[in-house]
């Protein structure tokens, strides 16, 4: 049964807060406001659900309807939390109408818009202006002045570019040209970045908001802790697994510090572990869940519809790098509870794993059926409604046989519920019968006052999973600015010929630079419109000089993740802070420490393609594709094993700064394919692995009677 979410009333008056890109608090604002924000919140996830199961509009109307709720809902919510009066709460939602009234001219005027295509009106220019000066608006409010700024520069680029020298010159655009270009069609807000916002990725912020609501951050809690709780540094391990398993349905790295955090931190501080080093453990792994597949952060839909590929395909590369970055992880804290002899947890305090599964058998479910669809082939849109159907049936289902006392009744429904599906989808799947079982449960539930209950939780949840949508919907918008000032002016082969021109010297000095641009980049805006500027800038010119594109965008979405956990600003970091109680700047470079793997598997991934299951790895044509796919997972895991003992400075006993150096060389050598690099990093870190045994200090005798 759904676990309902507290909606206190929130007393009136300013919450502090620089800006809401880690969430909004809870509830939906004052009493009687609240009631606005939560109706229309409803009428947001209930729109974005009929959409994705029947596909009604044309997909320019879904985008604009879909920008006009993330405006309403933005600027209603932000003067809700921060206004200081009715006034001013009134105020923020008359502006929020503007917007939503900027998002239905694309519904109403759609044929047109579309007959009069760069031609446009007066009407056409003001609605346009309206509608840039609220998504810059909006997105500063929500999330800060960092993007604003970056893609107000963009901004003035292209409106003012043609006075720059060449090669930066571009020929020139009038204000009707730019609005036009921007405010409709699809290279600018409507682009690639909001059509996924606008199908996939509110949908699955709602599969995961379904789940976590159900109990899956306590089901991934409790098996973590059976698993690894009574290890050698096992609180810190078990935050490294539950957030990792968090990931697969959440996708969101600062969603899983604040919820997932709220357990781990403290207890990694409880059993020893310094403040700083707890919460960059929770700030890595929970980073780490945008890179683990199933469902991956937002980026990877992008990823998936910028490159024309099924969704699948980035799953499949990602899924060996998500496992060895998560294998880093443990590696780091392993060693870090060895060097200060941090124990684990206490047998009474370890629930058990396997009791905690059956107890929560059904949760798991719909994950599996949605990893089964994705590797099946069918699209993300539509796996997603099926798992999230799957998910509402079977928590309707559990609060329906939740007051049944007979074990045999409760399996009858059961049996009953399996039959009827099986047999509505023994023709293929019908969304229409899907959605008449749903409605069936939906009565039965109604009638007991425990199912009325779970009703309200799940009409809760949808009201939740908009509110979350705001961050990465405002996100998406506002990077249309950049994707088309670089569709209209071609700024982007600039950048490129750079690289190109550095890579035919050094291929490596190019990646260099494509981390060095994703991390500043990077700093203080999120991931999605990170990855989409750098894809844009640098992704083309590594796969033009032999990087397969895939691995090229993998590159550069790994660095916008890690910018996430760079200094100074390190978003992660700062939201694990009030948890932990600690400088973020000290986060950070914990962080940056603990996800030394997160900086260096893109590197090896490049050298050696089929460690994300790519052709053209220079060892295939030796050993085989299947043989080159082993060789790079092995190197890449020696590679980070010795990175982790030069960063810890521990493997048997503490090491000394020459072994550090030796091992830290040892890492760099496996890095790339440079000639005899193998030859000396394998050597390298069999000696110090070697000389480390030897240093091992001995074991305390038994003492005997």
């Amino acid at each position: 049964m759904l676990q309902p979410e507290t909606t206190a009333d929130h007393i009136p008056g300013r919450i502090e807060f620089d800006n809401f890109e880690h969430g909004f608090p809870e509830g939906f604002g004052p009493r009687g406001w609240d009631h606005l924000a939560y109706g229309v919140a409803i009428a947001f996830a209930t729109f974005q659900l009929v959409i994705a199961a029947w596909n009604i509009l044309p997909s320019q109307v879904v985008r604009g309807v879909h920008v006009g709720f993330l405006i309403l809902l933005t600027f209603g919510l932000i003067g809700n939390f921060t206004a200081k009066s009715n006034l001013g709460r009134t105020l923020g939602w008359l502006v929020g109408s503007i917007g939503f009234l900027c998002g239905l001219y694309q519904w109403i005027f759609y044929a047109d818009l579309i007959a009069r295509d760069g031609d446009p009106t007066n009407t056409d220019l003001v609605i346009g202006t309206l509608l840039a000066i609220l998504i810059f608006e909006g997105t500063r409010r929500l999330m800060g002045l960092a993007l604003p700024l970056m893609c107000g520069v963009c901004l003035l680029y292209w409106f003012f570019g043609q006075y720059l020298p060449a090669p930066l010159n571009h020929r020139g655009y009038g204000f009707d040209q730019v609005i036009t270009h921007l405010s409709f069609g699809t290279e600018g807000f409507f682009g690639v970045p909001i059509y996924v916002s606008a199908t996939y990725i509110f949908l699955f912020i709602l599969f995961g908001s379904f789940l976590e609501r159900a109990g899956m951050i306590q089901l991934f809690t409790d098996v973590s802790l059976g698993l690894f709780g009574g290890t050698r540094g096992g609180p810190a391990k078990v935050a490294v697994f539950a957030s990792g398993m968090m990931g697969t349905i959440s996708g969101s790295g600062v969603a899983n510090v604040v919820t997932v955090g709220q357990f781990t931190i403290p207890l990694m501080i409880r059993f020893g572990y310094r403040r700083a080093f707890a919460a960059g453990v929770e700030a890595t792994a929970s980073m780490g869940g945008q890179i683990m597949p199933p469902v991956m952060g937002a980026v990877a839909f992008i990823m998936a519809e910028t490159l024309g590929v099924d969704y699948s395909v980035v799953v499949k590369a990602a899924v060996i790098p998500a496992m060895l970055y998560f294998a880093s992880a443990f590696w780091m804290v392993h060693l870090e509870a060895g060097k200060f002899g941090l124990v684990g947890m206490k047998k009474a305090e370890i629930p058990n794993a396997w009791k905690a599964l059956v107890r929560g058998w059904y949760l798991v479910l719909p994950l599996a059926a949605l990893i089964f669809m994705l590797f099946e082939g069918f699209t993300p849109l539509y796996a997603g409604t099926m798992g999230l159907a799957l998910t509402v049936a079977l928590i309707l289902g559990a609060s329906i046989v939740l007051g049944v006392s007979s074990t045999a009744l409760r399996v009858i429904f059961w049996i009953g519920l399996a039959l009827i599906a099986g047999v509505v989808s023994r023709h293929g799947v019908d969304i229409f019968a899907i959605a008449g079982i749903v409605g069936a449960l939906v009565l039965l539930s109604s009638l007991s006052q425990g199912g009325r209950a779970t009703l309200h939780a799940c009409r809760d949840s949808l009201a939740v999973s908009a509110k979350s949508a705001l961050t990465v919907g405002m996100a998406c918008a506002i990077v249309g600015t950049i994707i088309g000032m670089m569709t209209q002016t071609g700024v982007g082969t600039i950048f490129g010929g750079w690289v190109i021109g550095l890579g035919e010297h050094s291929l490596f000095l190019a990646l260099v630079m494509t981390m060095l641009l994703s991390i500043l980049l990077g700093t203080g805006i999120p991931t999605i419109p990170t990855y989409i500027i750098t894809a844009a800038l640098a992704a083309p010119a590594l796969a033009n000089l032999g990087v397969p594109l895939i691995v090229s965008h993998m590159f550069a979405f790994y660095y916008g993740i890690m910018a996430d956990l760079s200094p100074p600003v390190a978003l992660a970091a700062l939201a694990a802070a009030p948890i932990a109680r600690e400088n973020p700047d000290k986060i950070g470079w914990e962080a940056m420490r603990i996800a030394l793997a997160g900086y260096v598997i893109p590197f090896i991934a490049v050298y050696s393609p089929a460690l994300m299951l790519q052709d053209g790895d220079p060892m295939a044509a030796k050993i085989g594709f299947t043989g080159a796919v082993v060789y790079a997972s092995i190197k890449a895991l020696v590679a980070i094993g010795l990175f982790g003992m030069a960063a810890i400075g521990f493997l048997f006993t503490r090491m000394s700064a020459i072994e550090r150096i030796v091992a830290l060389a040892g890492g760099l050598c496996l890095l790339g394919e440079f000639p005899y690099s193998d030859w000396v990093g394998f050597p390298l870190g069999l000696a110090i692995v070697a000389w480390q045994w030897r240093q091992r200090p001995p074991r305390p005798e038994v003492a005997h009677a």
